[in-house]
């Protein structure tokens, strides 16, 4: 058995996102990306070395960047696990060929859940390792990762029946990156809630599970269930032109939590963000940025400099990013 570091960094995009990952490659981290070598939809750059501490950076498409891969050689499967358990205990497998060697070579590593989870869910902070087999006596992995997600992707069970619109995965996964990042617990009962652009009412009903009351702003109503929640008040309103007093007197406080869906120009957002910035409210945002053609990658970095936030793109996000800001 032979075990090699290998210089640069490889990046695992989100599910459908590997031709985002390779133009903001190009485009917004200003790489050349001609040096490549792709192993199914994972990415190695053996010119460019990404860091955590985002000196060197990760792409936000990027699910997980392996930041200090190493090549492994073994003549079985049992080898092949032992080399990975002498390094760390969790590795979470990625597979494009040999899926069945793969597969055995797994069920000889400790369990880690590979299947989708019940919100709410704490992520560990431990960096989950990574391992692929490139062919049937080599693997390429890493232990330390970007991410403590196996794969860099959360997930979680679906419910097809009560939520109004899909869009309720979208805050459970913002909400659990949010504890993670920042410690805050999420919303509970008695959190003041106020949510831009709330129809048809996902993310309203997740607020609602966890207790909290709402303020749900649209030009249109929500689901009728939730317009019958007393959890749930609801103006018929363009978002954007109230002011915080007008939020606040809904309340009856000041909010803790505000969140936005909204469809429009990342500009108006980030000029809507600094509004309730500048109220000297003290409150924690999500936000979705919204995308009008191609990523506009100078709003998102408007939005990274903004102190205490973080700009992500989540597992159940589409051609947009997502803006989570501590304020509190």
């Amino acid at each position: 058995m032979e075990i090699e570091k290998i210089s640069g960094s490889a990046f695992l995009p989100f599910p459908e996102c590997k031709a985002f990952m390779l133009d903001e490659f190009a485009s917004r981290l200003g790489v050349d990306i001609n040096s490549r070598k792709e192993y199914g939809d994972l990415v190695y750059l053996p010119g460019y070395s990404a860091n955590s501490d985002g000196s060197t950076s990760i792409p936000y498409f990027c699910a997980t960047a392996l930041l200090e891969p190493f090549i492994v050689k073994f003549n079985s499967i049992g080898e092949a696990a032992s080399a990975l358990k002498g390094i760390q205990r969790s590795w979470a497998p990625y597979a494009f060929t040999n899926y069945r060697r793969q597969t055995l070579i797994q069920e000889k590593l400790p369990y880690v859940p590979l299947k989708p989870r019940n919100f709410p869910v704490k992520i560990p902070q431990s960096p989950m390792g990574f391992y692929t087999l490139l062919d049937e006596h080599t693997i390429l992995a890493s232990a330390n990762t970007s991410s403590s997600i196996p794969l860099g992707t959360l997930s979680f069970e679906e419910d097809h029946e009560n939520p109004p619109s899909r869009a309720y995965l979208k805050i459970q996964e913002a909400l659990t990156l949010f504890n993670h990042f920042f410690g805050d617990d999420l919303p509970s009962p008695n959190s003041l809630c106020f949510e831009a652009g709330a129809c048809p009412g996902g993310w309203t009903y997740v607020l609602t599970l966890l207790g909290a009351r709402v303020f749900a702003v649209d030009r249109s109503p929500l689901a009728d269930s939730l317009m019958k929640n007393p959890l749930v008040t609801f103006s018929a309103h363009d978002a954007f032109t109230l002011k915080p007093s007008d939020v606040r007197d809904a309340l009856g406080g000041d909010p803790e939590w505000i969140l936005s869906d909204v469809i429009c120009y990342p500009e108006r957002l980030l000029q809507w963000v600094k509004t309730w910035l500048e109220s000297g409210i003290k409150f924690n945002m999500i936000c979705t940025i919204k995308m009008q053609g191609g990523i506009n990658w100078q709003a998102a970095k408007e939005f990274a400099s903004l102190p205490n936030s973080k700009v992500v793109h989540l597992h159940y996000n589409k051609h947009e990013l997502t803006f989570l800001m501590r304020n509190r």
